[in-house]
């Protein structure tokens, strides 16, 4: 049975307007709440590095593109704090909303079709996380892929210093395989739209001017 999913929708001044499912929100360009949260490693001495998700060749909006670590949209009634649920359903890790730290609340819209319009309000938080690949259990129907980049150089990308950087992880195979360590050359395209104003939140946290 498909379970439809409601949402809450709001104005441009993330004023509460009313309620609608996922698909309308999408089919009509509806303002709504999605939750991101990025696990990183290491330290500000030592350097930080950011880990991407490669989302499942089937997913209806940037097939096989590296994505934020986790996130999801929030229901309807839900607030940021639901958001950790994502971190477990994809990535098989149980975190406490008090672990995270709040990066800020990026406003973004954009048009993946005709038919489809994205308008989010991203509350994007940071979970640091020293765990191997190895501890990660992934949503296979989500995740096809974990690949970790430093910080450093993926900022480089993004702010065109640099046209390939490199993402060293696992693929997953499938549900029955083991996970395939994997290095890869990526550059800005190999990622899913995310402007400029949205990373630097991140980036700001981790502690770079």
């Amino acid at each position: 049975m498909t379970v439809v999913e409601i949402l809450d929708v709001f104005n441009e001044q993330m004023q509460k307007t009313g309620t609608a499912t996922r698909e309308e929100v999408h089919a009509q360009g509806l303002w709504h709440q999605t939750f991101h949260c990025w696990i990183v490693s290491g330290s500000a001495e030592t350097g930080w590095k950011l880990l991407f998700q490669l989302r499942h060749p089937d997913k209806e909006t940037f097939p096989d593109k590296l994505d934020t670590s986790s996130a999801g949209h929030l229901m309807t009634g839900e607030s940021p704090e639901d958001g950790v649920r994502e971190l477990e359903e994809e990535l098989g890790i149980a975190v406490t909303f008090s672990e995270l730290t709040y990066c800020g609340t990026h406003r973004d819209e954009y048009r993946i079709s005709e038919h489809y319009m994205d308008r989010e309000f991203t509350h994007v938080y940071l979970y640091v996380c020293d765990h191997p690949l190895e501890d990660y259990q992934v949503q296979h129907s989500e995740v096809t892929g974990l690949f970790w980049i430093a910080a450093e150089s993926f900022r480089d990308l993004i702010h065109g210093k640099c046209e390939a950087v490199t993402a060293e992880g696992v693929i997953y195979p499938g549900v029955e395989q083991s996970p395939v360590n994997q290095q890869r050359s990526v550059g800005l395209d190999d990622f899913t739209a995310n402007t400029e104003a949205y990373y630097n939140l991140l980036f700001h946290a981790l502690g770079y001017k």
